[in-house]
């Protein structure tokens, strides 16, 4: 292996390690996929979550101005085919491999650059954050996971974006007493807080059920190398809103709602058991 291809295979290490110190969940899924996936696939997660990292962690600092270097940086990476940052430099060549959209990088970083604001989202900005923050990633993956058959990508496009929009709601149910307490953030338009009824939780939820439906039809229609590991994912979903759902309104704003790792263990074991018998 000459340096170059090592630089990069140790920066692909590099966004691995990071997915595996950060989610179990999405390492979990990953190793499901066709191995040829794995690298890829984290480091797309690395790029997402060191975006993430920015603006919902570092509190001590300027995070705009790190915010905007991040970007600079990532577009230097995309044009120069390099960085000097590992996370950059992976992401940049999964990019240029997998033909990945440029749009789905600016959409990407606009909606991350949204919560450098604390805001009130009406349906606009709340399905232009949804997009940006969750469906592109989403895309992202299809383009690995297609390899360069647009027809396939074409065809999957709607019911990826559907999934990442059913996971991305989900998060923010999950997460809403953290997003205000901590972050200021409300993301469900017209949704006041303090006003988080049995009747709004219920509308949220039927509106992530016709997600969820949507989503899943793709998912039958993958590659089965990429098709266990995306049902793995739906699999973890669908049961933190099983249980998001048997609660009651408050009860959410009062704890994190998790699903326990030896559930995911026997998550894992049911989607192979069901992916091994060709029901999925």
């Amino acid at each position: 292996m000459d340096h170059v291809a090592l630089f990069t295979e140790t920066s692909r290490a590099c966004s691995k390690l990071i997915t595996q110190r950060y989610s179990t969940s999405f390492t979990l899924g990953i190793r499901t996929l066709d191995k040829r996936f794995h690298l890829p696939v984290y480091s797309v997660y690395g790029f997402v979550r060191w975006a993430d990292e920015i603006v919902d962690t570092f509190h001590a600092h300027d995070k705009a101005a790190l915010f905007a270097d991040f970007e600079r940086q990532t577009y230097e990476a995309l044009d120069k085919r390099i960085s000097l940052n590992p996370v950059l430099h992976a992401f940049q060549d999964v990019v240029h491999q997998y033909g990945i959209d440029r749009e789905f990088i600016a959409a990407f970083l606009y909606s991350m650059e949204m919560d450098l604001d604390d805001r009130s989202y009406d349906q606009s900005l709340y399905s232009k954050y949804i997009y940006g923050s969750a469906e592109v990633v989403g895309l992202m993956c299809l383009r690995i996971f297609c390899e360069g058959d647009q027809q396939q990508f074409e065809r999957l496009r709607e019911p990826a974006r559907r999934l990442g929009s059913a996971f991305q709601k989900i998060n923010f149910l999950r997460d809403i007493r953290s997003d205000y307490e901590e972050r200021g953030r409300v993301y469900f338009p017209g949704v006041q807080y303090e006003h988080f009824t049995e009747a709004v939780k219920r509308d949220i939820e039927a509106d992530i059920r016709a997600d969820f439906e949507a989503g899943y039809a793709g998912i039958v229609q993958l590659p089965r190398a990429a098709r266990l590991g995306v049902y793995l994912a739906y699999v973890y979903y669908l049961k933190l809103f099983h249980k998001i759902r048997q609660l009651p309104a408050a009860h959410i704003q009062q704890q994190r709602v998790r699903v326990p790792t030896n559930t995911k263990l026997l998550l894992l074991l049911g989607s192979w058991l069901r992916y091994r018998m060709a029901r999925v």
